[in-house]
């Protein structure tokens, strides 16, 4: 219990902090305007961290490689915090990769809430607009490709939830990475 506690929080902090990183990353990327509230939230929470990254870390053409980084390094600092609640020193050497892999099941995960905001709101009727806008435009991206291959069942859009069940297979495949990796570090 003294380590679930702990674990948990991180987890909803870097999940956060973390994800508004990686959802400053993918909108800059998608060109998706920062006006909107959602947008705002997203500077206000990542701004601190970025900010100061930008001066050392230079954008890949339209990749803020500043946002990436600080995802990546917060999820290291989760990381290196538990490990020290643990006091496991014997990791240290893999702390980098696993970071690596925890950001792309951060990442996974994030995907996976954008999709079900993305089904339920166009699902339900009279949905704000500006946020079925904002949301639409980070999702389409995701879905479009299995639009072409997935046709209409009575009407309803099946490519969100192929989506999802392609999202989740890639999250147990990280699950069982993270575990390869974990066992180099014995």
């Amino acid at each position: 219990m003294l380590y679930q506690i702990p674990s948990f929080l991180l987890d909803v902090i870097v999940g956060l902090l973390g994800g508004a990183c990686l959802l400053r990353l993918y909108m800059q990327y998608h060109r998706v305007p920062f006006g909107n509230p959602l947008g705002r939230f997203v500077f206000a929470v990542s701004d601190w961290i970025v900010m100061p990254l930008r001066r050392i870390v230079p954008s890949a053409k339209r990749w803020d490689l500043a946002s990436l980084i600080a995802a990546w390094l917060l999820v290291m600092a989760k990381f290196l915090l538990l490990w020290l609640l643990l006091g496991d020193f014997t990791r240290m050497a893999i702390l980098p990769l696993v970071s690596l892999v925890g950001l792309a099941q951060l990442v996974v995960s994030g995907l996976t809430a954008l999709l079900v905001v993305y089904a339920v709101l166009s699902w339900v009727p009279g949905a704000s607009s500006v946020l079925l806008d904002l949301v639409s435009r980070l999702a389409e991206p995701i879905v479009r490709p299995l639009r072409r291959i997935i046709p209409l069942v009575g009407g309803v859009d099946l490519s969100p939830l192929a989506a999802i069940v392609l999202l989740q297979v890639v999250a147990i495949v990280l699950g069982s990475l993270m575990g390869s990796v974990w066992a180099l570090g014995r």
